[in-house]
């Protein structure tokens, strides 16, 4: 394959190579399901999405596993202070995150396992950890043992004498190191029986255990967040790796969403959650704002940027649109070279959206000069793109969002604007301002850009 990424594990970019021909394995970290989603929550869930459709386009079958999880003390505390039922709690929320995920154009995942669903696998790892000498039981509670593991650290870069795993040091801990792999039962939680007494997994077996159960011993690529580096994936591929296992073949990290230079976090009160969000934007302009940055870059919210990124996908829907108007159905191109040049070194996306963007301008400049086939041909690579990206506004899913109340004002304002160019064209300006006089009485502003004209309805 011609697509390169940035592995977290080695630092450099790497070509990206299946364990597997013809099949990518991708695991990805989920949510924790204590609270609402926010936009920095569903950012590498769009991200992994993108990846995932064009690893699909580049002729690969996916296999993509999401997680859940569904126990946590933060889970455990919130259900408390609401005198809800944990389980319930947590339930909730879980589909408050499914659902932010479908509105936002996610490609439902291959498995969406929950970490309550595998405590056997969870027991089994453990067991082999102890068996080979990195894990120890102590009190009820189960440690993996830092100091067994030369290899320790090299995915985030801690050295092991700095090493803070952020756990309160416990009697039969034999190292401040050492992480929790199982902990004892508590008065009034939930708990599992097992060899070494009743008690919950700690947050990183969950996800090895989960892992693997679906992509096997090793697999390709493992996501989430940058702030999971270290301790979660760190603690993950020791587990890993101290069982036996392959485990990942690439450690993938997007960056965050922040606000005044802060990462969006409910703990900080500087969270703009989806409802919130849709309220105010469509599903597709969300999305399109989230996935244009690299994901390795930290965006940093605003409002202002926002609404800018959700006019320049309105230039593309826009341009579509009137080409659809214009010609009739558009099918769907390829990509251009350029194109897949963006995606293919470590997901350019900013790239891959000027190339979009310059692609709709020239579609439009076709269009204005009454050049049909070309216009239709840089509109099915616009298609074949925005696919790519999971934002075509002709495709089902978006078409049926925008509703036919969209649809049919979208079409009487692109003929109106047709007309306003033809006037312009033919230096009747006094025609041309009285069309778009009745478009501003009407609630349609207009704004003429170097892409041709862009119209949104005033607030």
């Amino acid at each position: 394959m011609a697509l390169h990424l940035f592995d977290t594990a080695t630092r450099q970019v790497r070509e990206f190579r299946p364990a597997r021909g013809g099949t990518a394995s991708l695991y990805v970290c989920g949510a924790t399901v204590q609270g609402i989603p926010h936009i920095g929550h569903v950012r590498g869930a769009l991200n992994y999405d993108v990846l995932r459709r064009w690893l699909v386009h580049s002729g690969l079958d996916v296999l993509f596993v999401r997680n859940v999880t569904d126990i946590d003390d933060k889970i455990l505390t919130k259900a408390a202070d609401a005198g809800r039922p944990w389980w319930e709690w947590a339930a909730t929320h879980e589909r408050a995150f499914e659902d932010a995920y479908t509105a936002l154009g996610c490609l439902p995942p291959s498995a969406a396992p929950r970490a309550t669903g595998h405590i056997t696998q969870m027991i089994e790892l453990i067991q082999r950890l102890i068996d080979s000498g990195h894990a120890y039981a102590a009190g009820g509670d189960v440690y993996f043992s830092v100091a067994t593991f030369g290899d320790y650290g090299a995915l985030s870069g801690q050295r092991t004498e700095d090493v803070q795993q952020g756990e309160s040091q416990a009697e039969g801990k034999r190292d401040h190191r050492d992480f929790t792999l199982w902990k004892a039962s508590k008065p009034g939680q939930p708990s599992w029986p097992t060899p070494w007494g009743p008690g919950r997994p700690g947050w990183h077996l969950e996800c090895s255990a989960m892992a693997t159960a679906y992509l096997g011993s090793e697999f390709d690529i493992h996501g989430g967040g940058v702030d999971l580096v270290f301790p979660h994936h760190e603690n993950e591929r020791a587990q890993s790796l101290a069982a036996g296992d392959g485990f990942a073949r690439y450690w993938l990290h997007n960056a965050w969403v922040t606000m005044s230079g802060e990462k969006m976090s409910k703990s900080l009160g500087n969270v703009v959650s989806i409802p919130q969000m849709l309220r105010r934007y469509r599903p597709v302009e969300l999305r399109a704002y989230l996935i244009q940055p690299h994901y390795r870059s930290t965006i940093e919210y605003s409002d202002e940027a926002l609404s800018e990124s959700a006019q320049g996908y309105r230039r593309i829907e826009q341009f579509l649109r009137r080409m659809r108007g214009t010609v009739g159905e558009i099918g769907v191109g390829t990509v251009p070279a350029e194109f897949g040049a963006a995606l293919d070194d470590d997901l350019g996306t900013p790239q891959a959206f000027a190339v979009l963007h310059n692609t709709v301008r020239d579609g439009n400049a076709a269009l204005d000069a009454a050049d049909r086939d070309k216009a239709r041909e840089l509109a099915e690579t616009v298609r074949a793109m925005v696919a790519v990206l999971g934002i075509d506004p002709l495709s089902e899913q978006w078409a049926e969002h925008a509703g036919g109340e969209t649809e049919a004002l979208t079409a009487l304002v692109d003929a109106l604007l047709a007309e306003r160019r033809k006037a312009r064209a033919d230096r009747d300006f006094a025609a041309a301002d009285a069309i778009r006089d009745r478009l501003t009485e009407a609630g349609i502003a207009v704004e003429d850009t170097p892409d041709g004209p862009l119209w949104t309805v005033r607030d």
